[in-house]
């Protein structure tokens, strides 16, 4: 277990942010000083083929060991982290044998991490957690799903007595600006299917998520001296609000849950001669989620009869519901919940409220269901992992190659 700590505790601290903002692929320089890293060490390992590509998407294979056909599959995972909370110098804590009582993540901001708010803590009495400082994310978000899937390697590498077929992995820059598999090479992968190590709590198995799209809803306004106003001035920060309120209150993240939709505003700015908003759209029946892009529409159509024609809308599909390309091929979610039961862990199988790298990756043709990586409370300063599950993590990948090659 140390062995797997002080290569995750390696990962991240190595600030790899993405930007939504930018255009380029990685969308930050610096997500290329953890892809370089890694590179090196797959080939220290003993892995073989190990590529980067121009756009920073890192593979490498572990031969087969057994004398018969087996199916090459695939383990996967991302190294950027979200643009949604600070990841520069991240400085994680151990919280050895907890004892279920509040962690002090940072004493001078009074910052606490309480089984009183986040009752899963309590899961994880006894066991050995790793916590942020309070100031920043932690990145288990994935870069324990990356330190789970080098070790397994290393230990199949290892312990030639198991056997097992062909595996690749892939490591993938900017994941979670949803654009983890836009430049991934499904062909060149080579995989028949592949899982994400991109889960939360242990025995997460998901092989459903939402359908996704955003929006960016842009009000041209008129400003006139506040004076002389009436009937000149056309204030775009008014006309914005009144679109929002517009959208239903109760679907919303924090009044949703289980397969329950919503949208999700995210950011605002602005004037009266200009205001800008972005949306995000959820749902994972495909049907509701055409008929909430379909709201914003008439909405948009609603408001600009009212007001002038001053609001334009422009919504993009980002992923859709793996379950339609999964289905067909239950037998791979099969073998993960085998896995996961031969080792002693209950599957825990739901849907994804949010998407993975394997959503997209279904849909180019790599069925891909999701596997959990261990961490919680993602994307701010509470986040936190037990090492306890990133070793059942890397039991499980373990198991899934030990079950492919037999039932093969």
């Amino acid at each position: 277990m140390q062995h797997l700590i002080n290569r995750f505790l390696s990962y991240v601290k190595i600030d790899t942010q993405s930007n939504p903002e930018s255009k380029t692929t990685p969308s930050t320089e610096k997500q290329w000083n953890l892809a370089l890293e890694l590179v090196n060490e797959l080939k220290s390992i003993g892995l073989e083929d190990v590529t980067i590509d121009n756009h920073a998407y890192i593979m490498a294979t572990l031969p087969s060991n057994i004398d018969k056909e087996v199916p090459t599959i695939g383990f996967i995972s991302h190294f950027d982290t979200t643009p949604d909370f600070s990841g520069t110098n991240v400085n994680p804590q151990i919280i050895k044998n907890y004892d279920g009582k509040d962690i002090v993540l940072n004493a001078e901001k009074n910052i606490i991490l309480s089984p009183n708010y986040f009752e899963d803590l309590l899961l994880y009495k006894g066991q050995t957690l790793i916590t942020t400082d309070g100031t920043t994310l932690l990145g288990a978000d994935d870069k324990a799903g990356i330190a789970e899937i080098v070790t397994a390697m290393e230990y199949l590498i290892k312990h030639p007595e198991i056997k097992h077929g062909k595996i690749r992995i892939a490591f993938t820059p900017d994941e979670e600006i949803g654009r983890g598999a836009h430049k991934f090479d499904v062909e060149k992968f080579g995989a028949k299917w592949a899982y994400t190590m991109d889960g939360s709590q242990i025995g997460e198995l998901e092989y459903e998520n939402f359908n996704a799209a955003g929006a960016k809803i842009t009000v041209a306004g008129k400003s006139v001296h506040p004076g002389y106003a009436k009937g000149k001035m056309v204030n775009a920060i008014n006309i914005a609000n009144e679109f929002m309120s517009i959208l239903p209150m109760e679907e919303t993240p924090e009044h949703t849950t289980d397969r329950e939709g919503f949208f999700h505003v995210h950011h605002m700015q602005g004037e009266i001669e200009q205001a800008t908003f972005e949306l995000i759209i959820r749902d994972h029946d495909r049907e509701k989620f055409e008929e909430r892009k379909q709201l914003l529409l008439k909405i948009t159509e609603k408001l600009n009869s009212i007001h002038g024609n001053c609001i334009t809308i422009d919504i993009k599909d980002q992923y859709y519901n793996m379950r339609e390309k999964i289905e067909p091929v239950m037998y791979v979610v099969e073998i993960a919940k085998r896995a996961m039961e031969s080792i002693g862990i209950k599957p825990i199988i739901k849907p994804i409220r949010g998407g993975t790298d394997g959503s997209q990756l279904s849909y180019m043709g790599l069925p891909c269901p999701n596997i959990f990586a261990g961490g919680h409370n993602f994307h701010g300063k509470y986040e936190y992992v037990p090492a306890e599950s990133m070793v059942q993590a890397v039991g499980v990948i373990v198991k899934i190659a030990e079950i492919t090659a037999a039932k093969a």
